[in-house]
């Protein structure tokens, strides 16, 4: 079987990401193990949610589109909380900003519609609208980050572990849980291979997503209620 470029950027990329995230999501926060392995995170990611995303929008799959922009915007704007210094914005958080607005009264709007079509389109309002509502949330936050001029102290470690969990959730859920209508799953058939319906029955797929899920809540407790993070320069010293 021959994969398009794109496919294999999106699949390599996803990988890597998978990898290099749950790698920085293990270890200790600040080392130069988890700085080493979170760019690799955030140049995969970034890497993957694009190439999906057009994909997607070759084949008019806007639910795939919504997901790969909004994964690309949590990863972007995560590393953009780091890498600029405290109470520091720039023109590239306005347009990550303008983006995830237009993703997600977007999807609000493909929600309404898919609602107000045919019966049997009840789903993919659900989903349509539930990208919508999280995207203009997570957009909230960079309103107010704005109009405060940037974030510093635990708030800043916060935003940051907050949006790389969550970006790293959605591309485990992708290929751990994914549908067959995706694109990468449905032209490589890498799902199908790796988990027979034997093995899917076991639920096993599901660990490795609820392990993302237990691993960012526990850091984030871990920064918010003790006093290890209390001091940024250790996270983001570089």
């Amino acid at each position: 079987m021959t994969y398009s470029p794109l496919l294999i950027v999106h699949i390599c990329g996803g990988i890597a990401g998978f990898l290099s995230g749950s790698a920085a999501l293990i270890v200790r926060k600040g080392s130069r193990l988890h700085r080493a392995t979170g760019q690799v995170f955030v140049v995969s990611m970034l890497a993957m949610a694009a190439s999906g995303s057009l994909l997607a929008l070759m084949r008019s799959q806007w639910g795939n589109v919504f997901g790969g922009v909004f994964t690309f915007y949590l990863v972007a704007t995560a590393w953009l909380t780091v890498a600029r210094k405290e109470k520091e914005t720039g023109r590239l958080e306005l347009g990550l900003l303008l983006a995830a607005l237009v993703a997600g009264i977007s999807a609000l709007v493909f929600s309404w519609e898919a609602a107000s079509r045919a019966t049997g389109k009840g789903g993919v309002s659900a989903v349509y609208f539930v990208f919508g509502t999280v995207i203009l949330l997570s957009a909230s936050g960079d309103v107010r980050l704005l109009l405060r001029g940037g974030v510093a102290g635990v708030q800043r470690l916060v935003r940051h572990l907050w949006r790389m969990g969550l970006a790293l959730f959605i591309a485990t859920g992708s290929f751990f849980l994914g549908r067959a209508s995706d694109p990468v799953l449905r032209q490589s058939g890498l799902r199908a291979r790796l988990f027979p319906e034997a093995i899917r029955q076991t639920h096993l797929p599901e660990v490795p997503v609820l392990i993302v899920v237990v691993l960012t809540i526990f850091w984030l407790f871990r920064v918010l209620f003790t006093k290890a993070y209390k001091k940024p320069a250790r996270l983001l010293a570089r």
